[in-house]
């Protein structure tokens, strides 16, 4: 079993119950918890509200994201966190090096221009490499909280936006709920009128994370402000790749 699989399987036995199995990333470190602190300044300076980024001025400040990166590193989450507090470290993580892999190949149009950008394995947790695919389909997916779509960011303009606030532990219901629904509401993502609903690719692409307790516009119209019959016709808006840069 690699490394990866044990620490996907640590984390879903601690969203079923925080049993103490080891997973194959242990440190007696790993029981404090890391700050965000330090993300959150950086999104507060170089993110805006509409969630365009600053990769010039985050390229800037790259040794700042290379010390929180290694800060992360080097704190790995442990089978004694909350859901939560892994839940925070993941997007946090998974997010922060979405920009990194940005500003070390900036200017750069899309994140589509760059190799094996989500297959890649180059960031580390504890002792073990992953990439951004493993964080996302490998661990957050499977921590049975299908929000996460609308906190990850992928560096685009149909993605959610990336958040100019830290994922933090003791509000990420909060958050995550607020950026569900900021994202579902979104013109420029998912549009609803005439009895019909153009949603994002997201919802196609993850749709079985969405659907596994009601169908797919029951499950959006909990955050939608003007919910749609959920037997409105559904089609899908085109992806826009191009780099959500704030230049």
């Amino acid at each position: 079993m690699n490394i990866v699989l044990h620490l996907f399987l640590g984390l879903f036995l601690l969203s079923c119950g925080g049993k103490k199995e080891k997973t194959g990333v242990q440190h007696t470190s790993t029981i404090s918890k890391p700050s965000h602190a330090v993300w959150n300044v950086l999104v507060q300076r170089h993110v805006d509200e509409t969630g365009l980024v600053n990769y010039a001025g985050f390229k800037k400040e790259s040794a700042q994201l290379s010390g929180y990166l290694d800060y992360l590193a080097e704190h790995p989450p442990s089978q004694m966190w909350s859901k939560g507090d892994s839940l925070a470290y993941y997007i946090n993580l998974y997010n922060a090096n979405t920009v990194k892999l940005i500003v070390d190949n900036y200017p750069v149009n899309s994140i589509k221009d760059i190799p094996n950008r989500w297959g890649k394995k180059w960031i580390s947790v504890g002792g073990t490499k992953l990439s951004l695919n493993d964080i996302e389909h490998k661990i957050l997916r499977n921590m049975d909280e299908p929000r996460i779509h609308f906190a990850i960011n992928c560096a685009s303009y149909s993605c959610p936006n990336l958040w100019n606030k830290a994922f933090v532990a003791e509000k990420i219901e909060q958050q995550l709920n607020q950026v569900a629904l900021d994202f579902v509401n979104d013109p420029s993502k998912n549009r609803f009128e005439n009895g019909e609903a153009q949603l994002s690719e997201i919802f196609k692409w993850y749709k079985k994370d969405f659907t596994k307790e009601a169908s797919l516009l029951e499950y959006i119209n909990q955050f939608l402000n003007n919910p749609v019959s959920k037997d409105a016709n559904i089609d899908y808006l085109d992806y826009d790749w191009s780099l959500n840069d704030a230049k």
